[in-house]
């Protein structure tokens, strides 16, 4: 397999998706990785099993509707495998695999099969005081934007999964993209005071659009930075109940082409009749309680 991710959009060819099968009890509060997902066990909506078998299914038939490879990791009883973003991710033609947090060391074990294949030299390996999660780097030809917590108290944090360390690397690593940080807000348990990782914030669709939630961000300017690059006009702007939905997170088949929630009613009419993109719509409003949504569940391998 040659592995080729230059942007976000360009035409998926190969995909890992993530596994909806036998992802154990409902976390505890004092379990729960994230603030969404500690909202949902909290208000006793956590989702169960079918519902997210049923979701992402429907998902994979439109993956698989479009003639793209989808490869699956090896099945972990009593393991939440839905979000393969987290384990790893591709920037041109290397694969990084993530410092993931320990509660979820034992995921990446069920993708051994998927990579045995791959080139030594494509795999990438973080130092272990660099700390990055595929949700918190977009692509593109020029740029890569990358999503951090740059707080004094980052490691008290469960939702902070990348680090100031990150930039360095990534700037060393890739030297001829420019590297643009995004210092996200942080919260533990509440939804709408903190950001996962970036793409609940800000994501990339069709040809230089984006969509982009303004108070996901510590800093103001880096809400202008995304304006600067991308023009006011290409920007969907994301309000605070539709960020807490996970509206940016859908994912993008090609530049003509979208997967999105159903339920996101005015993303999905702008999108199509202000765009010009078609959006093909699946159930995912039980997995987004876990805080995760389409993009989370993907690991592109391959785009032309």
């Amino acid at each position: 397999m040659r592995l080729n991710i230059q942007n976000e959009t360009g035409k998926l060819k190969t995909v890992v998706l993530g596994l909806p099968y036998s992802p154990g009890d409902p976390p505890s509060l004092e379990e729960a990785f994230d603030a969404k997902s500690y909202h949902s066990v909290y208000t006793n909506t956590y989702p169960t099993e079918d519902s997210i078998i049923n979701e992402m299914n429907a998902f994979e038939r439109v993956l698989r509707k479009y003639q793209i490879e989808v490869l699956r990791p090896r099945n972990i009883e009593d393991c939440n495998q839905v979000f393969s973003r987290d384990i790893a991710f591709v920037i041109e033609d290397k694969i990084i695999f993530s410092n993931i947090i320990p509660d979820r060391a034992r995921e990446k074990d069920a993708y051994q099969e998927i990579f045995a294949s791959l080139s030594p030299e494509c795999i990438v390996h973080l130092p272990e005081e660099v700390h990055i999660e595929g949700g918190d780097v977009l692509v593109t030809e020029d740029h890569l934007f990358v999503g951090v917590c740059c707080n004094k108290n980052y490691k008290e944090y469960k939702t902070a999964r990348t680090n100031a360390l990150a930039i360095e690397f990534l700037k060393e690593y890739f030297p001829k993209k420019e590297v643009l940080a995004f210092d996200l807000k942080k919260h533990d348990t509440d939804p709408l005071q903190g950001i996962l990782h970036l793409d609940c914030a800000f994501n990339l669709v069709g040809k230089n659009r984006c969509l982009v939630y303004p108070e996901g961000f510590v800093h103001k300017e880096d809400y202008k930075k995304i304006l600067d690059i991308y023009g006011e006009k290409n920007c969907f702007i994301i309000s605070g109940e539709e960020a807490f939905e996970m509206f940016p997170n859908v994912f993008s088949i090609s530049p003509e082409v979208v997967v999105s929630n159903t339920s996101f009613t005015r993303l999905n009419f702008f999108l199509k009749e202000k765009w010009g993109l078609t959006v093909e719509l699946v159930p995912y409003g039980e997995i987004a309680k876990m805080g995760g949504l389409l993009r989370c569940s993907t690991l592109p391998l391959v785009r032309d």
